[in-house]
């Protein structure tokens, strides 16, 4: 004889339902913050230890290498989250407004400002990863540089005897660069924007 309760579903069903978008939520949460935190401890030390991340986000080590099983993967998430939160601060350098040359000082300067408060993170992204990597994570951030120089060239502003993606790596190389030597001490770090506004401009503009 079948029980009365064969056909009801079971008590705890609703419970697993409920649970699995709280994991989720969960899980969620944590990526946030141990990404948030890994950016935070690379920017003041590159070589902060998963350890020391994992107290920063305020998780455990378990959890931390459950959603980012190696350093480099971590490193790769950060890196790819500090440069998505610079696009809208590049865009908001509005460089297709104004005369290119004018609209190419603010990018510059804009663009050091972002870089400036990460150096050590690029740094470390740079020896970790490797160069090759490390500019693919910048490509939608220089396409701000690339549509600018582009525009400048139909206006005459900067040179059209270079491949355009060349110039483009010349910004990005240089800025790099200047972060490079500030973290060295051999660049001051107050007049790293005026040097590169002084060597890029003349760089960039038309050939007599």
């Amino acid at each position: 004889m079948k029980s009365a309760d064969t056909n009801r579903p079971h008590a705890g069903t609703g419970h697993q339902r409920d649970a699995a978008p709280r994991r989720r939520a969960d899980a969620e949460r944590n990526v946030a913050a141990i990404v948030a935190a890994a950016l935070d401890r690379f920017t003041e030390d590159p070589q902060v230890s998963m350890a020391a991340i994992a107290r920063a986000a305020g998780v455990g080590r378990v959890t931390l290498y459950a959603h980012f099983p190696s350093r480099e993967v971590l490193l790769e998430a950060v890196l790819e989250h500090a440069i998505a939160l610079t696009d809208p601060v590049l865009t908001a350098a509005a460089p297709g407004d104004g005369p290119a040359a004018d609209a190419l000082r603010r990018l510059l300067r804009t663009a050091w400002q972002v870089l400036d408060r990460h150096r050590r993170l690029f740094e470390v992204a740079q020896h970790e990863l490797g160069a090759t990597r490390t500019r693919e994570h910048h490509d939608q951030a220089m396409a701000h540089v690339e549509d600018l120089l582009r525009r400048g060239r139909d206006e005459g502003a900067f040179r059209d005897d270079l491949p355009l993606g060349w110039m483009v790596t010349t910004v990005y190389s240089l800025l790099h660069a200047a972060a490079a030597d500030v973290n060295s001490g051999r660049l001051q770090h107050d007049s790293a924007a005026d040097v590169l506004e002084a060597t890029l401009l003349p760089a960039l503009a038309p050939q007599p």
